[in-house]
């Protein structure tokens, strides 16, 4: 592959795609608050509904997406399946880009707060 501005290759089509298929994935607000918290520790369906404000067979039709594409494994604790995300660079990722906005938020509602305070 041609080397790109920066001095890296590009990737090819297929890392392209499986990338976008992921981006994909955690563009559902759904989904994308479901793997950040399981990016802070593994649980059941009932708890994840529980945290995200979901409908238990929504959440679990979630995981199935998110399980098939390999960005969360279960595993069986007696009639349990416990949820948990294994690839470290997902959470890098989804804490990097959560991380980022809470934080531009914050600075753009700043002065809003100093107003508030005077």
């Amino acid at each position: 592959m041609a080397a790109g501005g920066g001095g890296f290759e590009d990737p090819s089509a297929e890392v392209l795609t499986e990338a976008a298929a992921a981006f994909g994935l955690l563009a559902s607000p759904a989904r994308l608050h479901i793997v950040w918290a399981l990016a802070q520790g593994e649980s059941d369906v009932t708890g994840l509904a529980e945290r995200v404000g979901g409908a238990l067979p929504a959440v679990s039709q979630h995981l199935t997406k998110l399980k098939l594409a390999g960005l969360v494994r279960s595993r069986r604790e007696g009639r349990r399946q416990v949820y948990f995300v294994d690839d470290a660079d997902v959470v890098t990722v989804v804490r990097l880009m959560v991380g980022q906005l809470t934080d531009r938020a914050a600075k753009a509602s700043a002065p809003v707060r100093r107003l508030r305070g005077l």
